[in-house]
């Protein structure tokens, strides 16, 4: 594919909306569902770091990525059920230990169908872990300080450890002053601007890794995938996935490009990758000839694309074309049931490290 040819837009690696957070005020919520669950008993629960950990044992040998004639399949699905499982052993423990937990919060504005399914697919996540759901809707005429009241307060509850704004909002509304406002503290998806920050600069830490960005980088450390020292592309620069990978990886130790729409020769570089992270929302843009034989791919891209013969009439694919790629790299995600399914979990997880900050719960 000629270089002239190729488009790429910076843009969040699903259809679906995101969520986002911000800082405070004072306001009562007269609307809150709250949604209490049980948690499962799981055994030996584990401990979780701020990020991902490269030292718990990985899925899969490294080996087994390198000696199949197709790539493997890095099965987000799995690695995410293995962290609710994780998740919820931790906030059983935590809530048998000091009585308290964990508590999300979701801000959803409008009627938009894709929002309000993203919502529910998140209380449902909450569900399943035993941790406390807290939503909050409102009509899409709402004014800008209604939605500010209602951070005011989520910011305000200590029953509230995490706090997601759903996006996109109304067009009448400043996104950023309402994004703004979400306390960093609870900013459970980590695209606060402190957040942000700490995570480009050596030596700090942020309160919490962007979701998506993080789980990839845990399907790496899970299945074995080294980073150190290799060359990694990251193609897309978006604020939700192409840019905190990149800084994710560049702490890795990772020697990191990145890929966006004013590159010059894009396959020649993403050909030199030892690791490919994609997040440019462009169905099949990478072809097999993009791919150095044995690289790794992490493909964020979630694209409908028609598809006469499924009943919905399409289909969803990725940024990287499957079918070339499982024949030149080691190890590929599928779409769906690959990155997709660790958001969900990686949010799971910054909800539950956020309740054991702000309690001091080891």
């Amino acid at each position: 594919m000629a270089s002239s040819s190729v488009l790429f837009t910076d843009t969040s690696p699903s259809s679906a909306a995101r969520l986002l957070h911000l800082r405070h005020r004072h306001a009562v919520v007269p609307f809150v569902r709250p949604l209490r669950v049980g948690p499962t008993q799981f055994p030996t629960p584990l401990r979780f770091s701020l990020h991902t950990s490269p030292s718990r044992p990985p899925l899969v040998p490294l080996a087994s990525l390198t000696t199949e004639a197709s790539a493997k399949v890095i099965d987000g699905k799995s690695v995410a059920k293995q962290i609710r499982v994780e998740v919820t052993a931790e906030v059983s423990r935590m809530k048998e230990a000091i009585g308290v937990t964990p508590g999300l919060a979701v801000i959803l504005v409008g009627d938009r169908k894709d929002s309000a399914t993203y919502v529910r697919n998140k209380k449902k996540a909450c569900d399943s872990v035993g941790i406390i759901s807290l939503e909050a809707n409102l009509p899409e005429d709402s004014t800008e300080q209604e939605v500010l009241n209602y951070i005011s307060s989520f910011n305000d509850d200590p029953s509230v450890h995490g706090i997601l704004v759903q996006l996109p909002l109304p067009k009448h509304m400043n996104e950023q002053n309402i994004l703004n406002a979400v306390r960093i503290e609870k900013d459970v998806d980590g695209f606060h601007p402190l957040n942000i920050g700490r995570l480009a600069m050596r030596g700090r830490e942020p309160l919490f890794v962007p979701c998506t960005p993080k789980g990839c980088i845990e399907l790496l450390h899970r299945y074995g995938v080294p980073i150190k020292g290799k060359r990694a592309v990251v193609i897309g620069r978006s604020n939700i996935v192409g840019m905190p990978a990149a800084l994710l990886l560049q702490r890795e130790d990772a020697t990191v490009s990145i890929v966006h729409s004013r590159t010059n020769n894009p396959e020649e570089i993403t050909r030199q990758a030892d690791i490919i992270i994609s997040a440019v929302g462009q169905p099949n843009m990478i072809r097999g000839n993009w791919i150095k034989p044995g690289a790794v791919i992490i493909d964020v891209g979630i694209n409908p694309v028609e598809d006469s013969n499924d009943p919905r009439g399409y289909r969803l694919v990725g940024d990287v074309c499957y079918e070339e790629a499982s024949k030149v790299a080691s190890a590929v995600t599928p779409v769906p049931g690959g990155v997709g399914p660790m958001t969900i979990a990686m949010l799971l997880q910054n909800t539950l490290i956020s309740a054991k900050r702000i309690h001091n719960f080891e």
